[in-house]
């Protein structure tokens, strides 16, 4: 993919999908890591029940969380957005849960969990309470290989057509377009993806991230990480793109 002219490339396919409801998004994917709600459970469109997880797959421990940030970590802090701006609080909640740093992170929820300022009361809760387990995926492998940061370039949608906004609720849609950066000197791609954002006024003048329903970019394959480093990449247990 090349980034941003791929994702603009196939906006005109997304924008009729995000146009219709939410509800319609049948291959979109919850945030990665997140504990936050599907919103296309409010459409009484959501999946059907599914079998418990112990019926399909052992269950897998979970994941310790990362090292705190530090002068040496290459992730910094995402300036305060404006708390009246929906569309400065949402982007600064997706810099912030898109930028990793793999010698510091488990997995994409230490992320998650740097962000939960932006969030509403019962997102943040939710978010705290999540137990990722291991296993962050193929991207997050490869970049724990090169023990790589990613950074990312956040796009508004300039014809979005998603749900319409309330004076207390808001929908926003993102293009986000990420770069892995190794310490050894690698250079590949990062978070790739489409995410509609739901805020809600929690005060006057205060807007919070509800929910998210993101869409993954196609991303080509990369190279396969050694075993040793795998292993290294995902140590108890990873995070979660998707769950």
């Amino acid at each position: 993919m090349s980034g941003t002219r791929t994702q603009k490339k196939g906006k005109g396919v997304m924008r009729n999908t995000l146009g219709l409801a939410l509800a319609t998004v049948a291959g979109a994917a919850l945030l990665t890591g997140c504990g936050l709600k599907d919103l296309r459970d409010d459409k009484g469109a959501g999946p059907s029940p599914l079998p418990s997880v112990s019926e399909t797959f052992p269950v897998k421990a979970p994941l310790p969380a990362g090292k705190p940030l530090d002068g040496q970590a290459k992730v910094r802090p995402v300036p305060a957005p404006d708390p009246a701006d929906p569309n400065s609080v949402a982007r600064a909640w997706l810099e912030t849960v898109y930028s990793h740093d793999t010698a510091y992170d488990t997995g994409p929820q230490d992320a998650n969990l740097r962000a939960l300022d932006h969030l509403t009361p019962q997102q943040a809760e939710a978010e705290r309470a999540y137990r990722p387990g291991a296993g962050s995926g193929a991207a997050w492998a490869v970049w724990a290989e090169h023990k790589a940061w990613t950074t990312v370039e956040i796009t508004a949608d300039e014809d979005d057509q998603g749900p319409g906004d309330t004076p207390t609720s808001s929908f926003r849609t993102f293009y986000v377009d990420g770069k892995a950066h190794g310490r050894d000197g690698w250079n590949g791609t990062g978070p790739q993806l489409t995410a509609v954002v739901e805020l809600t006024m929690t005060a006057p003048g205060t807007w919070k991230v509800a929910g998210a329903t993101v869409t993954p970019a196609a991303i080509p394959p990369g190279p396969v990480p050694t075993t040793s480093s795998s292993a290294a990449s995902s140590p108890s247990p990873s995070t979660t793109n998707t769950r």
